[in-house]
């Protein structure tokens, strides 16, 4: 009995450590309207005088997490990111491929995932990254993360600095 109920309480914690874990990592939305939550952001870019960072991936994605865990867990990223960008995780998955989206953006998941897309304030497609340059190991190069988000904030992109 002692067994039974020992196997049961093990089988309990696993299903609830996974759901967890599961649950933690769900930062796209598939059924999302990404149509306007992009013009949402776009309009809060612009008020705020920032640009849009288009995370583009999906939950099955383990680049795409590892990169949301990464950035968050750097200071110094998370600092950049939430002074100069609005963050919006663009879904790519079988329930939602957004098809026209990233037509529109010109089709940067030929590039794997994730793939970043920064957009300025009024919505137009500055820049887009393919994240494999950024890599490191098993997971991201903090220099390489940090210079490419600093060469595309809306402060580098000043025509004042060069002229």
């Amino acid at each position: 009995m002692k067994r039974a109920l020992l196997i049961l309480c093990l089988f309990l914690f696993v299903t609830v450590a996974i759901n967890a874990q599961t649950t933690a990592t769900k930062i796209y939305d598939p059924n999302a309207n990404a149509d306007s939550d992009i013009a949402a952001a776009i309009k809060k870019a612009k008020a705020e005088n920032k640009y849009v960072l288009l995370q583009a991936g999906g939950n099955w994605c383990s680049w795409c997490i590892e990169f949301n865990r990464f950035e968050h867990a750097d200071s110094s990223i998370d600092s950049l990111l939430n002074k100069c960008f609005v963050i919006y995780h663009l879904n790519y998955s079988k329930e939602n491929e957004n098809k026209s989206i990233f037509a529109k953006y010109g089709y940067p998941q030929r590039f794997g995932f994730p793939v970043f897309i920064i957009l300025d304030g009024s919505g137009n497609r500055l820049h887009t990254q393919n994240s494999e340059y950024l890599e490191q190991g098993r997971s991201y190069n903090k220099q390489k993360v940090y210079e490419f988000l600093l060469n595309w904030t809306p402060q580098a992109l000043t025509p004042a600095l060069y002229n």
